[in-house]
């Protein structure tokens, strides 16, 4: 699940302005298609600029928002008459219709957020890298430990844990967790999520198991210890334990 941003000046949702977005479990954020809302904008993984009534407009934000220096990539939203004049020199990465279905449209938006990731690795040699406290995850060589032990996880429990570990406190749903880990063509029930979890946890260890949170009636999450727990259990290991028989 990747949070967007979509501008737009129609008084519309978002699923009348891109309907098959509304079938994608995005979160969508909706701003002014002005430039100054830029100033205030949260941050997002890829920014959708609506062109359907006013091209020209949208042209000129899309060209505004590559002279900011942001590389999120951007997708134009035209109709399909408007495919006639764009042009490459705009500053958007992709341009979807607005009729494009959900599966059209979830493959553009990876494509363009994987090219930013991809650019990004290139340029930085530990962008492939997640650390979330004891955990690392290395996703150009599938390996992942914890406290600096090797951990054997299957192919399905490493994107589990990677996936969960970048989105540390964010709480997912099965389904959720169906969609970004296994795919949208992927037709099993979200049992499956339980019994990875709980394979996940097995191989992380009892001491670290509880990284991996239930919400209850919600999903699951993972969870960063505190530092006020992690000092508590520092404290504890080099607390020595009484001995027997001692005075008290």
């Amino acid at each position: 699940m990747s949070s967007l941003l979509l501008l737009t000046s129609s008084l519309q949702p978002s699923a009348d302005v891109l309907p098959g977005l509304s079938l994608l479990g995005h979160q969508v954020k909706i701003l002014p298609a002005e430039g100054s809302a830029l100033l205030e904008a949260p941050d997002s993984d890829l920014l959708l600029v609506d062109g359907r009534q006013d091209l020209a407009q949208a042209r000129d934000l899309c060209r505004l928002i590559r002279t900011t220096g942001t590389d999120i990539p951007v997708l134009l939203i035209a109709t399909e008459g408007g495919l006639a004049v764009v042009a490459h020199d705009w500053g958007m990465d992709d341009v979807v219709l607005h009729t494009c279905g959900p599966a059209e449209l979830e493959a553009r938006i990876k494509l363009a957020i994987g090219r930013i990731y991809a650019a990004r690795d290139a340029s930085d040699p530990e962008a492939h890298v997640i650390r979330s406290g004891e955990v690392v995850v290395d996703d150009a060589t599938y390996t992942a430990k914890i406290g600096g032990r090797p951990l054997d996880l299957t192919f399905k429990e490493f994107e589990l844990l990677k996936f969960l570990a970048q989105h540390p406190g964010r709480v997912f749903s099965r389904q959720q967790l169906l969609q970004e880990v296994w795919g949208y063509d992927y037709f099993g029930g979200t049992r499956t999520v339980d019994v990875h979890v709980r394979r996940l946890r097995a191989k992380l260890g009892p001491e670290n198991e509880t990284l991996i949170g239930t919400v209850r009636n919600v999903g699951y999450r993972f969870v960063l210890p505190s530092k006020s727990n992690e000092a508590a259990a520092d404290g504890a290991r080099l607390t020595p334990s009484p001995r027997l028989g001692a005075d008290a």
